[in-house]
């Protein structure tokens, strides 16, 4: 996992939220693009949870980002006009 594809999801527009994967098996969530800091170099970055707990991440043990799926299930569409 590079820091390059982390950062394209945390610079995403609209965010969309995402969870990391790590090697020992845990799934952190990063609900909001406010709740995640990474330092311009350096390979961690911190995540805060809504309940004020904060989790520091190497991002050697980073094996995936899992892209949220919409909150109502559907896909978005583009509406289709009449002729």
């Amino acid at each position: 996992m590079t820091i390059d594809r982390i950062r394209e999801a945390y610079n995403a527009a609209p965010f969309k939220p995402f969870n990391l994967h790590l090697a020992d098996g845990r799934s952190i969530p990063v609900k909001h693009r406010d709740f995640m800091m990474a330092p311009p170099k350096g390979r961690r970055v911190v995540v805060a949870q809504p309940d004020g707990s904060l989790n520091i991440i190497d991002l050697l043990q980073v094996t995936d980002i899992e892209l949220a799926p919409p909150k109502n299930g559907r896909r978005k569409t583009a509406k289709r006009t009449r002729k």
